[in-house]
């Protein structure tokens, strides 16, 4: 007779054959929902993760795998799903031999919502029905997913298309494929002035628009733009390479949300310091001592100084030297080694407006860079009161950007404008300061600007 096989008490969890989906999770759904929430606040993941209790390297995986998305599987449940509370008491009373009855009583839940729960999210590792709360959780957490299959990953036309579109490679007007420089992918965004990784790059909004001109009568055809950028950037989606984000134009390997884009802002910028705050007299060039200032930059982050004044376009160069220490590795949060850091900057520029007289140093005109940072310091050093311009509006320095232009006939792009020494740039300044303008009548700067010291000098002398 053949002896019957025993029938273990984890079959009756109704659960079909899998695959071990590993340990349960070592966070509750809670916890991701604060981690989000945190990260919509504009925290770090580093700083979400100990906002909602788990370790750092938690909160960064977290991050990465979501692509810097929020899953859509953390929005808030119903009330007529188990809460982890709830799970919790079952779990308790369950351990005290409380039947099921007095279980759905005591939680007010239905006797049936307790006996398949017990049945469905219990721990069948050992072959037995154990109930734990956390087990149940994750067991239930991991059922609520039901991951649908990305619309790219199904449709092989459409992701062929994406593909070609996004990545593709460059052709010459022959056919021929020009390579482009060999990048190689490093999973995360690529660097200042490095190469980046040629093709055709249409945008994912260009690509999802784009599909009902090529294929108008194809409804299967189409695809929005977000589900382009959640298929690149959530791990899960699997339908493109996570290495095809750096064909995106920002090139970015995650997403960023929109608080971290917004409080990227100078903090050293209040409305106070404004371009609309400046005074009205230096509008019209009308009153002498109103500057306007900006870097002009070469290779290997050379800089130099440049200061014009509005009314006699009078130039004065900054030196601004490397540190003795460039070329070595930077100390972190270390001053620029480059040299126009604002400290160096603010020093540079100190030095040199002290040389003229109180009455042709009323204001400054910069525009956002970060090498004012230290513009109060200035302020308070020199007495003259800054201003920045709107970002990406160099028309509000128009007479520092033609000078700059001027300028470029001396220090080309490209060049290295660290080999100049202070003489030669003080050279190049009264050179340009000694050609005629048309502006002032065919004077030069530098004469417009000595019959304004030579005034100022009268008017001193009448009133002592």
């Amino acid at each position: 007779m053949k002896k019957r096989k025993r029938r273990r008490k984890s079959d009756r969890a109704a659960r079909a054959k899998m695959r071990s989906p590993g340990r349960p999770s070592v966070s509750l759904r809670k916890n991701r929902q604060q981690f989000w929430k945190a990260i919509a606040d504009g925290l770090s993941s580093e700083e979400a993760a100990r906002s909602c209790r788990v370790s750092p390297p938690v909160g960064a995986r977290w991050f990465r795998h979501s692509g810097g998305m929020p899953p859509k599987s953390l929005a808030p449940l119903s009330g007529r799903y188990l809460t982890f509370a709830e799970r919790e008491e079952i779990a308790i009373l369950k351990a005290q031999n409380v039947g099921v009855r007095q279980i759905a009583s005591r939680i007010g839940r239905a006797s049936s919502t307790v006996s398949r729960e017990l049945r469905r999210n219990a721990a069948t590792r050992c072959g037995g029905l154990e109930y734990r709360a956390v087990t149940a959780q994750w067991h239930a957490e991991r059922r609520a997913t039901r991951p649908k299959v990305a619309k790219l990953a199904t449709n092989a036309a459409l992701r062929r298309y994406v593909q070609d579109r996004l990545a593709g490679t460059v052709k010459a007007a022959d056919g021929k494929t020009v390579a482009g420089p060999q990048v190689q992918w490093k999973q995360r965004r690529h660097g200042e002035r490095q190469d980046r990784r040629w093709s055709i790059a249409w945008s994912p909004q260009q690509i999802a628009n784009r599909l009902p001109v090529d294929f108008p009568d194809d409804g299967s055809m189409r695809i929005s733009h977000e589900a382009i950028y959640q298929s690149l950037y959530i791990q899960g989606r699997g339908a493109l390479r996570r290495e095809l984000t750096a064909c995106l134009r920002t090139g970015r390997a995650l997403r960023v949300p929109r608080v971290r884009s917004r409080g990227r802002g100078k903090s050293f910028i209040s409305p106070d310091v404004m371009i609309s705050e400046r005074p009205s007299e230096a509008e019209d060039r009308a009153v002498p001592g109103h500057w306007e200032g900006d870097l002009i930059i070469g290779m290997e982050s050379s800089a130099i100084g440049t200061l014009v004044e509005r009314t006699t376009r009078f130039t004065m160069l900054l030196h601004l030297p490397r540190m003795k220490s460039h070329g070595q590795p930077r100390t972190k949060n270390g001053p620029p080694l480059a040299g126009h850091g604002a400290e160096a900057v603010r020093d540079a520029l100190t030095s040199s407006i002290k040389t003229l007289p109180t009455e042709l140093r009323r204001s400054l005109t910069w525009d956002q860079g970060a090498e004012m940072a230290q513009h109060a310091r200035f302020r308070i050093d020199t007495g003259v009161q800054v201003f920045f311009c709107d970002p990406h509006s160099p028309w509000q320095r128009a007479t520092n950007e033609n000078t700059n232009g001027l300028l470029r006939q001396y220090f080309p792009k490209g060049t290295d404008l660290s080999r100049h020494s202070a003489d030669t740039l003080a050279a190049i300044a009264a050179t340009l300061n000694s050609r005629p303008r048309k502006s002032l009548g065919w004077k030069t700067p530098a004469e417009t600007f000595n019959d304004r010291l030579l005034s100022i000098s009268k008017s001193a002398a009448t009133t002592d």
